[in-house]
């Protein structure tokens, strides 16, 4: 019979991965809102109206894709917490539609997984 659920030494493992991870991911959304609060900017301010007008549009671009690396942090970030949950809750690990266990493998590369790979196939 497989097993239906990971034992206590192999959810303290993957516990103190997530931890690190989450840290890891936190301290890089930090640097993302950091640079979008224009905190040590080098904007534009002093330049000629020409190239003021490039520049702007430029970092309006960047401005936008920073805004969303930071939305993308924030939903792993998110997706992190709900593994630890589940952690806790002793759910971790187990796919939500097959409802057998993801591999180890997979959970390490990957420590918020839901899915199996099988699973992740048919969608």
């Amino acid at each position: 019979m497989a097993e239906t659920k990971y034992s206590e030494s192999d959810l303290k493992e993957f516990n103190e991965l997530i931890i690190n991870k989450l840290e890891l991911a936190q301290e890089d959304l930090d640097q993302l809102r950091a640079s979008m609060s224009h905190k040590d900017d080098n904007t534009t301010e002093d330049t000629a109206p020409t190239f003021k007008m490039m520049e702007d549009g430029s970092e309006t671009m960047s401005r936008e894709e920073t805004a969303a690396l930071a939305a993308r942090q924030e939903k792993f970030i998110q997706n992190l917490q709900n593994a630890l949950l589940r952690i806790k809750n002793k759910t971790y690990g187990i796919c939500r539609v097959t409802g057998k266990l993801i591999p180890k493998e997979r959970l390490r590369l990957v420590p918020h997984a839901t899915l199996s790979m099988e699973a992740k196939q048919r969608q």
